[in-house]
């Protein structure tokens, strides 16, 4: 008596690093499923670049069947545009950077595509992200960086928290990127070549992403004064959604020498800038949100690394928890432009220890530190 084969979703985004997870299943002798997320309007899409675009459709469909495997389009046009897109505005609203790939990871891909996927019997999901899963002795999942250090993704997946990397694989995990295109040409798959799409999910027709959320929702703009370190005024500016802290271009000043966006003052609508590239170092920083993975006891203070935007060095660091949720951070050396709302994610070698939204920069330590 022949035994069904175990049933694998894989989202497939049109690209080559999920077309061959789903090789690499299928090698493994999966029944695997593809499913492509769509998150646009396909007019609103960018062409050819975002993963809900007619052309990476397109893209996915065809290496479905190349594959021989079935392939269905998931419509989460509105759940995407409540819980990423709204969201990721009312950040920029208050002169906070979101990361709107955790978001997008945590409630559409393992949230969203995990309970489709159970819908078409599938016991789990797998994505073309470059990290790994260890399972503990008592059976809890826990995240590894991928083998490449270069494509290393685990930063933007701190958020999915243990139960769902339990029901999630990772088959690209261990492999480089030089690799899984090497697989891809020797399969045939036309997308062996397609060039990266760095935050192609959120590549929307127009301007620069912040103005384009901001008319989505017709929200008006918070305009205010541009300052220097010392206070003196610079200039005028139209909304502080157009301003990340370490910016340098599209200021609207003209200084005659290079400067940055220092701070932001959302209450003010003041943005701060600094023509000295250390006046953007921090000594650490405040984050709140924060989940644990792999720390079952409260403590007071922790060594780790973090690291506070993606394919950043990490950095070693000790971590005091003031209360539930909230930590705070002290850098072993400073570190440049820490933006609030980015990840803040700490480490212990390649272990994801967990991960928090930056609430502000510490640019001073405080003495009980």
């Amino acid at each position: 008596m022949t035994l069904p084969k175990r049933r694998i979703v894989v989202a497939m985004s049109g690209g080559v690093d999920s077309s061959v997870a789903a090789v690499l299943l299928l090698e493994q002798g999966f029944d695997v499923i593809g499913v492509t997320l769509q998150l646009h309007a396909c007019h609103e899409s960018a062409p050819g670049r975002s993963c809900c675009g007619t052309d990476a459709v397109a893209q996915a469909r065809a290496a479905a069947g190349c594959l021989g495997i079935h392939h269905y389009v998931l419509d989460c046009r509105q759940f995407f545009e409540q819980t990423v897109l709204l969201r990721s505005w009312r950040e920029y609203s208050c002169g906070r950077t979101p990361n709107p790939c955790v978001i997008c990871n945590e409630h559409i891909k393992f949230g969203l595509l995990l309970d489709y996927s159970k819908a078409l019997g599938a016991e789990k999901i797998a994505t073309g992200h470059y990290a790994r899963i260890g399972v503990r002795k008592n059976g809890e999942a826990f995240l590894l960086r991928g083998s490449d250090t270069r494509k290393d993704q685990s930063y933007f997946l701190f958020a999915v928290g243990s139960e769902s990397l339990s029901a999630a694989l990772f088959p690209i995990g261990r492999h480089t990127k030089d690799a899984v295109r090497s697989m891809a040409r020797r399969i045939g798959l036309r997308n062996a070549d397609r060039e990266e799409s760095q935050d192609a999910c959120f590549s929307i027709k127009g301007a620069a992403y912040p103005e384009i959320l901001r008319r989505r929702f017709n929200e008006g703009m918070n305009p205010g004064p541009i300052l220097d370190e010392e206070g003196r005024f610079l200039g005028m500016h139209e909304g502080i959604h157009r301003f990340t802290v370490g910016q340098r271009r599209g200021l609207g000043v003209a200084l005659g020498s290079a400067a940055w966006v220092k701070s932001i003052d959302p209450k003010s609508g003041t943005v701060f800038l600094t023509t000295r590239k250390e006046g953007l170092n921090a000594q650490g920083l405040i984050a709140t949100g924060v989940r644990w993975h792999a720390l079952t006891q409260r403590f007071k203070r922790l060594r780790c690394s973090v690291q506070v935007r993606y394919n950043q060095t990490p950095v070693l660091a000790t971590v005091e928890q003031d209360e539930p949720g909230t930590v705070r951070v002290r850098f072993e050396r400073p570190l440049m432009a820490v933006s609030p709302g980015q990840a803040a994610v700490f480490y212990s070698g390649d272990r994801v220890l967990g991960g928090g939204w930056i609430d502000r920069c510490l640019p001073e330590i405080e003495d009980r530190m």
